[in-house]
């Protein structure tokens, strides 16, 4: 088997810190997730499995709720914790999308905005891998205007009606539960801004209905349109406040974008590993192997060095998030971070590919089936292009542009 697991070649680099405990953490992740290899997951992902002998022995060695609380069954470490996590699976060849929805921006809002009666019943089993849980904000005609967001709640006296439509939701089939951003009828006002609030729906809700999006991805989480249709929800699905959805939206962006580049940068390791170890057994003029060619080594050691990058500004980002930084500045860090691990991915698969020559589109490599994971991860959870405008409104006082 060539995707059998081994000793990566490249090595862990000295430029991004990294504690001894979360060295250990990579080294326990690595050794687990290795043990089911990229052929695992690609056998998965063609037939829109769950991964679920995966997803199970992840959680029962605390490695999807070490950033959550102790109260409820999480390790009680930091997104920095998770987000090693998250790169070293990935790096192992298993990049789990459902690790940034489920533990990432679900767990951490329901961690930070929701009842202790409500993360008792949700937070725990996100954090042991019993249960996981979508997130739906997407909307087929507001797209990354979350201001335009048309499915609403309304209150009915014994609790809310829910109702609307939500696209690109990922793993709505493998999940217990969507986390949904909605208007609620309680929270009505003029103008453009207009009152969200978050509720928890179990997925087995009557009204509840979902169709998959037939996409070129090759992951195991699959993509839906779902449909809500005068959902009945008690009191206890609403999360915090009526009306301040939004704010506590945002509590859950910052960790969607720094594990997203978690996975993009776990992807350029795998791709780069897989690149040097082909380079340095492949030889075709007189013996020599091919990575003694510059024409070889020097798009390699460009594509390393923008992963190293990308890497230091994933680390530096979750820094500034677990020490409580102004949500503006965290958001600038998490943004840029996203956004160079997105297009250094890509650029290291891509040189991966090409030194492979022929053989990086022939799928028991490993690399080709990849791609368009490594792409779709350049225009979501966040487009570049919305990055690019928070940066130049944020970062460079530019008018807005939206």
């Amino acid at each position: 088997m060539r995707n059998r697991a081994r000793e990566p070649r490249v090595k862990q680099s000295s430029i991004v810190p990294e504690t001894d405990e979360r060295a250990a953490l990579r080294e326990a992740v690595t050794g687990l997730v290795g043990r089911y290899g990229h052929d695992y997951f690609v056998a998965r992902a063609r037939a829109h499995e769950e991964p679920t002998a995966l997803w199970k022995d992840l959680g029962a060695n605390g490695f999807l709720g070490v950033h959550l609380p102790e109260a409820y069954g999480g390790g009680g470490g930091t997104l920095g914790d998770f987000s090693v996590v998250v790169e070293a699976a990935s790096a192992a060849g298993c990049p789990l999308l459902m690790t940034v929805i489920s533990p990432a921006i679900c767990g951490t809002i329901l961690a930070r905005h929701a009842s202790d009666e409500m993360n008792r019943r949700w937070l725990t089993g996100i954090a042991d891998g019993s249960t996981k849980m979508a997130f739906a904000i997407t909307e087929p005609d507001a797209g990354s205007n979350s201001h335009e967001i048309t499915t609403t709640a309304h209150a009915d006296g014994a609790g809310w009606r829910l109702s609307g439509t939500k696209y690109w939701t990922s793993g709505v089939d493998e999940a217990d539960a969507i986390l949904v951003v909605a208007r609620s009828g309680s929270a009505e006002a003029s103008g453009p801004r207009r009152p969200l609030s978050l509720f928890v729906v179990p997925t087995d809700s009557p009204g509840l209905t979902w169709q998959p999006i037939e996409a070129a991805l090759v992951q195991p989480e699959q993509q839906f349109t779902v449909w809500f249709d005068d959902v009945p929800l008690g009191p206890e699905a609403l999360i915090g406040d009526d009306g301040n959805g939004l704010r506590q939206v945002f509590s859950g962006l910052n960790p969607e974008r720094i594990t997203a580049a978690s996975i993009s940068n776990g992807i350029s390791l795998y791709a780069l590993d897989k690149a040097a170890t082909y380079a340095n057994q492949r030889a075709v003029w007189k013996g020599v192997p091919i990575g003694a060619h510059q024409g070889v080594a020097h798009p390699l050691a460009e594509a390393y060095i923008g992963v190293a990058q990308a890497r230091l500004m994933a680390a530096r980002a979750a820094e500034l998030f677990d020490a409580g930084a102004d949500a503006t500045r965290t958001a600038e860090a998490s943004n840029i971070a996203k956004f160079a691990a997105a297009d250094a991915s890509l650029r290291a698969l891509d040189q991966a590919m090409q030194t492979h020559g022929g053989n990086g589109l022939a799928l028991e490599y490993g690399l080709a089936d990849l791609w368009f994971l490594a792409r779709m991860l350049k225009t979501a959870p966040v487009s570049r292009e919305m990055v690019l405008n928070f940066v130049a409104q944020h970062s460079l006082g530019l008018p807005s542009s939206y």
